[in-house]
């Protein structure tokens, strides 16, 4: 089994930046990918960034030029650096990991921007 613990989320202000962190730990093998999603309250979960094994990465429109996903392969973490935040950046900030054919997600963390 592989259990994700998300960090970093808060309150900014617009124009701010936030760092989230994700480690996966537990029976971590064969990682195909790594990725954060994110939730805004009424909308359905939706894709911000992912990243492979070897350090691909790809990110959503609404979020390129702005947000950097970045990983510690020795440590299974991955990261999101946020800047230039929005309000519509305001949503619940999933982790998820690709093992196996397995998706693991963690239990989410709360990004709020404010005006």
């Amino acid at each position: 089994q592989v259990h994700l613990m998300e960090s970093g989320g808060g309150l900014v202000q617009a124009g701010g930046s936030l760092r989230l962190s994700c480690a996966a730990s537990g029976s971590v093998f064969s990682i195909s990918g790594m990725a954060w999603y994110r939730q805004a309250p009424g909308k359905q979960r939706e894709f911000v960034a992912t990243i492979t094994s070897g350090g691909m990465t790809n990110y959503a429109d609404s979020v390129k030029g702005r947000f950097t996903i970045s990983r510690d392969n020795a440590k299974n973490t991955v990261f999101l650096q946020m800047n230039s935040l929005k309000q519509e950046d305001t949503a619940v900030y999933y982790c998820w990991l690709g093992s196996r054919g397995v998706n693991y997600w963690g239990q989410g963390t709360q990004v709020t921007v404010s005006s």
